[in-house]
């Protein structure tokens, strides 16, 4: 089950949830190599919070096997827990105590000497960038801040696997990035972090693999690339600047394409999926100038996210939550 170098595997996953509506787990596979951030997306209700709590010991299990950090979850929650760190959506510390403090309070909780406990909350606000705010109560810290903090105090024990769950839930674009760059850290140090986010640009800046779950069951599973690839690949798109030239537009363009190309005229938008790349838009550009077509915007995108979200799941991205 899974190979040496795994850090979660999880096969034939169930839970099943009492009530008229059911939910929770029908079957869920996914393996999480060692040293890999994995994003688990998908709307809500599709098992995400349901999978992170299963494989943090928080929750039973009704069938299957689910293995962390190579002991199995259900046979052996002790190492389990001994060997992961958890960042939940609420903060985890205390607002009227410092950062040093706090650290200083989660290992002692971990059992950790008041020598050894004062000597790991240095090392973790030094790796953190909160060494300067050390001594300031965290009420004043910004919410990146916080949010960092928070993960400082997961790493008290050093854990081979991270469950995040929705790590920068209210944070401003700076906040993000600074939580951002701290789990980059940690992965860089050997950190396996499982990654459940609303943000689903969150996870293509993060995520090694992405895991996409519905109804219980993961129904897509690869690198970001990969998942965007199923969409066809890199798009040419333009605007054309005479509404009345859209269609010529479409027909100058259309042997570049992989697929037939696509029209609005209400937008005078026109878009051709291509696989030559860069040189495809290249290509575009002296096609059109031939046609005599004039252009306000040209530009060549790759799918993101939120469409293969909605293409595989028929959902809105917007619905992408991780709460049960």
């Amino acid at each position: 089950m899974g190979a040496s170098g795994d850090a979660v595997v999880v096969a034939g996953l169930r839970k099943r949830y009492g009530g008229k509506n059911g939910g929770g787990l029908d079957g869920v596979d996914l393996v999480v190599p060692h040293g890999t951030v994995c994003g688990l997306l998908g709307p809500n209700g599709a098992g995400k919070t349901t999978t992170v709590r299963i494989l943090a010991t928080l929750l039973r299990f009704d069938s299957g096997r689910a293995l962390v950090a190579g002991f199995d979850v259900a046979e052996r929650p002790d190492q389990v827990r001994a060997r992961i760190g958890l960042v939940g959506q609420n903060p985890a510390v205390d607002e009227v105590l410092s950062g040093r403090r706090n650290l200083v309070l989660f290992g002692r909780l971990h059992h950790l000497g008041a020598a050894a406990a004062r000597a790991r909350a240095g090392d973790l606000l030094d790796r953190f960038g909160l060494s300067d705010a050390a001594d300031k109560p965290v009420k004043h810290y910004s919410g990146g801040m916080r949010r960092r903090l928070d993960l400082a105090a997961s790493m008290i024990l050093s854990p081979a696997v991270l469950f995040l769950d929705e790590p920068t839930v209210g944070l401003d674009p700076r906040g993000r990035a600074e939580v951002w760059q701290a789990v980059r850290e940690l992965v860089g140090r050997g950190t396996t972090v499982l990654l459940t986010t609303q943000h689903l640009d969150e996870a293509d800046q993060l995520a090694t693999r992405i895991a996409l779950l519905d109804t219980g069951k993961v129904v897509a599973e690869g690198a970001p690339g990969e998942l965007k690839a199923r969409l066809g690949g890199d798009r040419v798109e333009f605007v054309v600047r005479d509404r009345s030239r859209v269609a010529d537009a479409a027909r100058a363009v259309a042997r570049l394409g992989t697929a037939e190309p696509t029209a609005d005229p209400d937008d005078r938008r026109v878009g051709v999926p291509v696989a030559a790349g860069a040189t495809a838009l290249v290509e575009a550009v002296r096609l059109l100038d031939a046609a005599g077509v004039a252009v306000d915007d040209l530009a060549l995108r790759r799918p993101t996210l939120d469409e293969v979200f909605l293409h595989l799941t028929g959902r809105p991205a917007d619905r992408v939550e991780v709460r049960k």
